[in-house]
This record gives structure tokens, sequence and C-alpha cells, in this order.
């Protein structure tokens, strides 16, 4: 199976998130996720700690501007953007100071802007090398027009799909889509309102879950959810809360899946998303 577009691969490297309390929101975050933060804009802050890094501006509470995926050469990221152009993808500038001048954006159909580029040499060169292991890894969406967006980043960007999720009447509820051989770098599950769902760091082991829930219960920040076990994806994971409320997965040995390996359908229901327990059912 030839890879359905240049894109193959590209990591989920940052993203934006906004706040009216973009102090409150840096605090945490350095602490929380052991991060060294750097001023690069107008109130704009990168966070950046092993193998995870963040923006925090100002803005609406919970509005994602961006989210940001990274190729490795200068060369794959042309290909890319004349593909995407070839597809009737409209290409924007650049909207990621972490990310090189070849670097591009696109636009979901709902309006999330997307930057393809190359991390900049010196992009974490003021991060924290101490803290617990824990790369940036997926990033997830709710969407009203679900079955329109999941198939924008299939059909036309190419990525893969790895599971789905369908009800009863054999509607797709959630789908999970991968840029690499880690099961999902993007997800989109069914919501009553479009918008940012959670994002994932990806830890070594199980001992590292242990690990990240004592450092957070040494600073009383509780789990929101878990600890469980996902079915699509088979990942270990626990989930907190930041002050404005977004949510943060830690998450363990999640699944590798190579390009052409076929996409799996799970029911919608608790047992799929949690097979431990209880589940976070977005719709």
């Amino acid at each position: 199976m030839a890879a359905p577009s240049p894109l193959w691969p590209a990591t989920f490297h940052h993203f934006r998130i906004n706040s009216q309390n973009t102090g409150e929101m840096v605090d945490f975050y350095t602490r929380a996720l052991s991060l060294n933060g750097q001023q690069v804009g107008d109130e704009l802050w990168h966070l950046a700690g092993p193998g995870r890094r963040i923006l925090i501006g100002p803005g609406a509470n919970t509005d994602v501007p961006f989210a940001a995926f990274a190729l490795d050469d200068a060369d794959r990221l042309d290909a890319l953007q004349r593909h995407f152009a070839g597809q009737g993808v409209e290409i924007e500038e650049n909207v990621s100071p972490l990310f090189g001048n070849a670097a591009f954006t696109v636009r979901d159909p709902d309006g999330l802007r997307l930057v393809f580029g190359v991390p900049r040499e010196d992009v974490d060169a003021h991060a924290n090398t101490d803290g617990l292991p824990g790369r940036t890894q997926h990033i997830v969406f709710g969407s009203t027009q679900m079955d329109h967006v999941a198939a924008f980043y299939r059909d036309r960007l190419g990525f893969v799909t790895s599971d789905e999720v369908v009800n009863d009447d054999g509607d797709v509820t959630s789908v999970f889509l991968r840029s690499d051989e880690e099961h999902h770098s993007y997800a989109v599950f069914r919501a009553e309102a479009k918008g940012y769902d959670h994002h994932a760091l990806e830890v070594e082991s199980w001992n590292d879950i242990r690990d990240w829930g004592d450092h957070l219960a040494t600073m009383r920040i509780p789990m929101w959810w878990g600890p469980g076990r996902h079915g699509p994806g088979n990942n270990l994971f626990f989930m907190i809360r930041d002050p404005d409320g977004n949510r943060i997965e830690l998450s363990a040995e999640l699944e590798h899946m190579p390009l052409d390996m076929e996409k799996r359908i799970w029911p919608h229901e608790e047992h799929s998303l949690n097979m431990w327990g209880s589940a976070w059912m977005r719709s």
C-alpha cells in the first residue's frame, strides 16, 4: 500500500491554547508538566520540557488557534504543500513561531488551523530536561460534523484511519487517525459543539504513569479520569484538568500500527473507551 500523501510520517509537535488567565495557566503548566517558559510574542509563552511543548497566549478560554505537525526535512514539506494544493486545500501562511519559514497552514472544515513544518533547530533550547518522560503525542477535538472532518483528514490530508467507534444505528461516533505508526496523532469525537477535547503526552511505561500520579499528587492535582485502559489504542492512561478545565492525558504503551494495517470497528459503549471501568462518553 503506497502512502496516500507525502504526509507520512508526520508527528504532532505542539499546539497553541488561549486563556483569559495566561499567568495562572503558565504557572500551572510550568509546575504540573515540568516545563520551562520563554516569552515569544506579546503575552505569548512557549513552555517546553522533555519532548513536549505548548504555546499559551491571550484569548477566549479553551480556544485552540492551531495544532502543529512536524516533518523531518524541507523537501518533504515542499512535496506536502504541493500535494495539498493539488487536493484543493487552501494554503495559508505559517502561524507558529516554533517552525521554520517554509512552514504553512491549512484549515479543517471546523476552522481549526493546522500547521505543517520543520521545527527550528533551537526550538527546545530553553526546555527543562529534568522532568519525567512525556512527549507530545496526540490531540483530539469534538465536532458536530465529524464524518466530514474525518474525511478531510483522511482523503485530502492523508491521515490513516486506525479505529472507528460505531453506535447501534451504524453512526460513527469517534475516529482515530494516524500520521505515523503510532495509533493516533489526531482524533475526532461527535459532540454537541465543536471544540478542543484534550491533548496527550506519551510516557515510556506503566511505571511512568505511577510516577506522574505521585508527582501530581504532591501538588494536590487530582486525576479527573482514570487510571484505565482505552480499547482503541490499547494504551494505559489517566487525565487531569488545567485551571481553565482543559483536559490533559498521560498515556503509556500506545499501540503501533503499520501503514497498511486495516482499521477496526468498536461498539459505542463505555467498555470501548475504558476497558477497566467507567468512561467519559462525549455523546
